[in-house]
């Protein structure tokens, strides 16, 4: 069974805690996927739990053991379940039996018909745990083909709305899961009017929105002590409100990880000095929130992180006496890796400290080595003077013919954002030609219409827009995808860039977000106090349950939901003082800088900001889920008017 790398969850406990019988855990591919990003195997074995099955895997009879079964509600699995217990001589003693999401009656009448299958049953529920957390603020629900099946323009949407339907489902067991019941805001399609045709890709928010009101409508008369009044709020968007995010390079110390190492998740691996002298081994290092000096500079600017990083080391060796011998007296001077290694094998009673701090050096001196090779900071500088309207289509041309070493994906992510903020140069043949100076592949050279194509087109009849429905301040600056934001001046270059979602987050805590554009599908309650509908923004809205931090989303030995070294440790104190939750779901991929975001405001504007997605994609997975979106002429078969 994979394991994950996620915190310990009060719900996987619900499902283990049973009995002090031996008991194996029986899952299906989704379920094993979940239970993998709340806990580890070794947490689920404390439980008392000695093995784990797959549901469709032949498995030997243990007729003395208990059975938990963690499924989906699904005819298939239920037919499974059955075949396991039924019978003479069922294959478990006894069957507790958990389901992910709510389960049809159709399917409990089939369960209930079966008399022998009922003695042995010790549970049937519904645990409503379809979401994936990656993050103390984060969590997925695993839709890694939801650009592909909602934006390629098939001429069938069947794929569409499948995926739809199962993303609603998905998250509206995250407010099962917290007890919440969301007022819904959606981006709203960019033109209503009889004079416009809207296409599928222009309702998604739309239909997402009414699918989870759906779900939340029958929670709300099943589900006991669900509130029946608005408790938190919910906006839904879409990839296409910010196409610049996915592709320019974001210099924090986390997205640089997941940009330029060959990371797996959040799994490094890199080799440690062998044992008694011997050869080097691989190790593989999960970034995580149980690590400190990684909860601590994961949003640094790569600069800082490096900086702090090299303070932490020369702090500890001039503390430690050991330390500096083995280092030499200069203790101020550039330690190597195998530097550190050296004082971890003399220190072996702060092995644990020193590895972790160790571990982060040679990552962040890696990260260094590869922009300074790469030629990164000149190439994020232009991609930050393009955004902001300081540079234009000429300083591309002199950029790519002056640097012709540059990888092709960083070519390429140029010409995207380019594209974004420049749309006008990519009609015809101007695009082309554009695309051919870069050197691009046939390949890729497919991939700027298919980015260009799901954003949509730049011009509506009630504001001219920059691109992709993006509403930028042009009359100050033309072409600049952001304008500046005063009061945010930055310590460190090329952190100028801020995702589109900061700017929405705030206008919604202000009561200044267009109700036109994003409009509310529940007409909330008049005991509700969100910000969408509340008196002055000074008034702090609070939930009408007690305010916790969420379970999902506790470290393991921590009670109030963050390890004591967690940067955010003072911010989880304040939640319980906070207002009501902001859940913010983006549909087609989420990226590292919108998570950082919605850390950042949650201490800015005292609130906890929730962020939700299909999937969260570094730049590199982003442009291959582009090349599988698949463009043709529309119909009128594709239109809905």
């Amino acid at each position: 069974m994979h394991v994950g790398n996620w915190h310990t969850c009060s719900k996987y406990k619900r499902i283990l805690d049973l009995s002090e019988v031996l008991k194996v855990l029986i899952m299906d591919k989704l379920t094993v996927k979940i239970m993998s990003h709340l806990c580890k195997m070794t947490d689920i074995n404390g439980e008392g739990v000695s093995l784990g099955e797959d549901l469709y895997k032949q498995r030997q009879p243990l007729p003395t053991w208990d059975a938990i079964y963690f499924i989906q509600p699904t005819r298939e699995n239920v037919i499974m379940f059955l075949s396991d217990m039924s019978g003479r001589t069922p294959l478990y003693r006894k069957a507790f039996v958990f389901f992910s999401s709510a389960i049809s009656k159709e399917l409990v009448m089939d369960i209930k018909k079966d008399m022998e299958v009922l003695t042995r049953l010790g549970a049937l529920r519904e645990m409503n745990l379809e979401y994936f957390p990656i993050d103390s603020q984060g969590f997925i629900t695993n839709n890694e083909r939801a650009l592909e099946e909602l934006f390629g323009d098939e001429e069938n949407n069947h794929k569409g709305v499948t995926c739809l339907n199962v993303m609603a489902k998905r998250i509206a067991t995250v407010f099962a899961s917290l007890r919440e019941f969301p007022s819904v805001r959606f981006r709203a399609a960019k033109s209503l009017d009889a004079t416009t045709m809207t296409t599928f890709q222009d309702l998604i928010p739309t239909k997402l929105a009414a699918g989870i009101w759906d779900c939340l409508v029958k929670y709300k008369k099943s589900i006991p002590n669900f509130p029946q009044t608005e408790t938190c709020e919910l906006l839904i968007l879409d990839r296409s409100i910010d196409q610049i995010a996915p592709v320019i390079h974001e210099w924090t110390y986390d997205a640089m990880c997941h940009d330029l190492l060959n990371m797996e998740g959040n799994k490094y691996v890199h080799e440690v000095p062998g044992k008694s002298g011997g050869p080097a081994e691989r190790k593989e290092v999960l970034l995580e929130d149980h690590d400190p000096v990684w909860l601590e500079l994961r949003h640094a600017h790569i600069a800082d992180a490096s900086e702090r990083l090299h303070e932490k080391m020369t702090n500890f060796i001039s503390k430690n006496k050991a330390a500096q011998i083995q280092h030499g007296s200069n203790s101020s001077s550039e330690m190597s890796t195998r530097d550190i290694q050296t004082i971890v094998q003399a220190l072996p009673q702060y092995s644990e400290q020193i590895d972790k701090l160790s571990l982060h050096v040679e990552i962040a001196g890696k990260i260094n080595r590869i922009i300074r090779e790469s030629g990164l900071r000149e190439l994020g500088q232009l991609e930050q003077d393009l955004v902001f309207g300081d540079a234009t289509t000429k300083d591309v041309i002199k950029f790519f013919t002056m640097k012709e070493d540059i990888t092709h994906e960083n070519k390429l992510r140029l010409l995207m954002i380019l594209a974004s903020v420049y749309p006008e140069k990519f009609e015809g043949e101007k695009g082309q030609n554009l695309m051919r100076l870069a050197k691009l592949t046939e390949e890729d050279m497919n991939i700027v219409p298919n980015f260009r194509m799901l954003g949509g087109q730049p011009v509506t009849k009630k504001s001219l827009t920059a691109a992709f429905g993006l509403k930028f301040d042009i009359h100050k600056k033309k072409h600049a995808a952001r304008k500046e934001r005063p009061g945010e001046e930055e310590k460190w270059q090329l952190s100028r860039f801020y995702p589109i979602i900061e700017e929405l987050l705030e206008k919604l805590m202000k009561n200044e977000l267009s109700k036109e554009d994003y409009p509310c599908l529940n007409d909330p309650s008049p005991s509700y106090q969100g910000s969408p509908f509340s008196g002055p923004v000074n008034q702090n809205p609070h939930s009408m349950r007690s305010r916790r931090t969420p379970t999902w989303a506790r470290p393991q030995g921590s009670e109030d939901g963050y390890s004591s070294d967690s940067v955010l440790r003072h911010a989880s104190s304040d939640f319980r003082r906070m207002g009501q939750r902001i859940f913010l779901f983006i549909v087609g991929g989420a990226t590292r800088s919108e998570l950082r975001v919605c850390h950042k405001l949650t201490e800015k504007l005292k609130r906890e900001i929730i962020l939700g997605s299909s999937s969260i994609d570094d730049p590199s997975q982003f442009i291959t889920k582009l090349k599988t979106i698949t463009t043709h002429e529309i119909s009128l078969d594709d239109i809905q008017i």
